[in-house]
């Protein structure tokens, strides 16, 4: 199994380098789904790990009072002023194998990393990728986890999560009815653009178009 989601990652990382090869210069600077982050802060996030040593991090984490949020944040935008979109992207590239895993998630937290921040650029571009079912799979049971629950924390009392495109479901409730691929990105705290989920809930999880 660890095996096949190295590939899987080699495979992420690569396409993602590929999409973002052919983004226009002004997609760089469209807002992410990931709050106050642009495309290109969450690319330079994407590969701060093949950048930034585990020493510097730690020194960076204990500067930022051990709240690791704000360190990302702070190296993100740190990054982005000194590279450039093409330098970005040749560093995914370059480390497509990069045997990187974030600390207690394996190489499955790997995966879901690069999958989910993928996502937050593709869904807020409005790009049409389709997650591949195998990599799916993975991060449909790791966002499950007790971990991956705790660190979210996302409310889903009285909401039944169901896939409208996969045998899948979550909990018990009013129904919260979306692709997999997107109820992923629920289970991670993001909210969505208008139209991607049906239900009651939805609009708890749905931003407002500007």
């Amino acid at each position: 199994m660890g095996t096949d989601i190295r590939r899987m990652i080699a495979a992420e990382r690569r396409e993602l380098a590929d999409l973002l090869s052919g983004l226009p210069p002004r997609a760089w600077d469209a807002p992410s789904l990931c709050a106050g982050w642009r495309v290109r802060e969450v690319v330079a996030h994407l590969t701060l790990p093949y950048r930034h040593s585990g020493p510097r991090v730690l020194a960076g984490l204990v500067a930022a009072r051990g709240n690791f949020d704000r360190l990302a944040d702070r190296l993100a935008r740190r990054d982005t002023a000194s590279l450039t979109a093409e330098e970005l992207t040749a560093c995914l590239r370059d480390n497509a194998e990069h045997p990187w895993r974030p600390p207690g998630g394996g190489f499955e937290g790997a995966l879901s990393h690069d999958v989910i921040h993928g996502m937050d650029i593709t869904v807020a571009l409005g790009i049409d990728r389709r997650v591949p079912g195998e990599r799916l799979r993975v991060l449909l049971d790791g966002a499950l986890s007790p971990r991956a629950r705790r660190y979210f924390g996302v409310d889903l009392d009285g909401i039944e999560l169901r896939a409208d495109d996969v045998d899948w479901s979550f909990g018990s409730g009013v129904p919260l009815t979306g692709a997999a691929q997107d109820l992923v990105l629920v289970l991670s705290g993001r909210r969505l653009p208008e139209g991607r989920l049906r239900g009651e809930p939805s609009a708890r999880f749905t931003r407002r178009a500007v």
